[in-house]
């Protein structure tokens, strides 16, 4: 007799507003800081590159996307100006790519952004992340550079998109 295997079980996605200092948020910047010092390298350290504060309420925020309570993905934003929010640290664990969480983290991310007030968005992304850069893009995120260039030419790559801020 055979037996069938059984189908995975459904994976709940959970988003959830916490700190860059969250224990559960280690394994993902652990990561992303491993990437991003492979693509460039460099040694990177990105508890040196902001204050934790700022990626808090009133003016950021820090989530984590999770998978059945494990975190798959994550980001987070600072205040950039009285209209703009600054995206940052916006990453999928690379045992879960390519099932759209980095596209749910950025919509959650604009969604919490846009009911704090803010009317815009600014970010950007290395050179050597084309996946980052397709994300954007394919989000509506307006390159505020000459995509015919190669981006190595260019440094940071930035980008912008314009919120619609809820009524009450």
């Amino acid at each position: 007799m055979t037996r069938t295997p059984r189908p995975p079980r459904p994976t709940r996605l959970t988003t959830r507003h916490t700190t860059v200092t969250d224990p559960l948020a280690r394994p993902l910047l652990d990561e992303l800081t491993h990437e991003y010092s492979t693509r460039y390298a460099r040694a990177v350290d990105l508890s040196r590159e902001y204050p934790t504060e700022e990626f808090a309420p009133p003016g950021g925020a820090f989530l984590l996307l999770l998978a059945d309570g494990a975190p798959v993905a994550g980001g987070a934003y600072r205040r950039y100006d009285v209209r703009t929010a600054e995206f940052k640290r916006i990453w999928t664990h690379s045992a879960h790519r390519r099932r759209g969480l980095g596209r749910r983290v950025l919509a959650a991310l604009e969604e919490d952004a846009a009911a704090r007030g803010y009317s815009r968005v600014y970010l950007t992304t290395g050179p050597r992340q084309p996946e980052a850069k397709g994300l954007y893009l394919a989000a509506g995120y307006r390159p505020l550079f000459d995509l015919s260039v190669p981006p190595e030419s260019i440094g940071p790559l930035p980008f912008v998109k314009h919120l619609e801020i809820p009524r009450p």
